[in-house]
């Protein structure tokens, strides 16, 4: 029976405070078979990860899958680097994007999309302190609109 649907197995927080998101990119990943079983036990991090463009193929570097716990001596490698399946256009778009200037690929979640796994990759620049700042003051202040206009509804004022 196959699996409908999108189930989050890992996201990165992180990486929306840290980085401003251009554009997103849905890739498969090539794993072996204690990974996804692995994963199915909704294990994963990608705290660390990033994703490299080497001789027209993209990779994820240090990501987490933490072996499998029923695994034998066929066990995956925890960190290994795993290769990212796009198409060629896509993959050249990206290289001509990170060689550009100060972007770089960084994942945003991890998913399995009908059965199979799939990550959502951000081809992003990163913020500066100020940036961060602005953000977070920004979403403090439409939090603070919105709570007083819930207010006024409710006719507390």
């Amino acid at each position: 029976m196959k699996e409908k649907g999108r189930k989050v197995i890992a996201t990165n927080r992180k990486a929306r405070h840290n980085y401003a998101i251009i554009d997103t990119y849905e890739a498969g990943i090539a794993l072996v078979g204690t990974e996804v079983k692995s994963l199915r036990e909704g294990k994963a991090s990608l705290v660390d990860a990033f994703a490299t463009v080497d001789n027209g193929e993209v990779w994820l570097r240090s990501l987490h899958i933490p072996e499998y716990t029923q695994g034998t001596w066929t066990n995956h490698a925890p960190r290994r680097t795993r290769k990212l399946l796009l198409h060629k256009r896509e993959i050249d778009h990206l290289v001509g994007k990170t060689r550009e200037g100060n972007q770089t690929l960084v994942p945003l979640s991890m998913y399995f999309s009908d059965g199979k796994v799939k990550v959502e990759l951000a081809l992003a620049k990163g913020k500066q302190d100020y940036d961060k700042r602005q953000d977070l003051a920004k979403r403090t202040a439409e939090r603070e609109v919105t709570r007083e206009l819930g207010r006024r509804v409710k006719g507390m004022r």
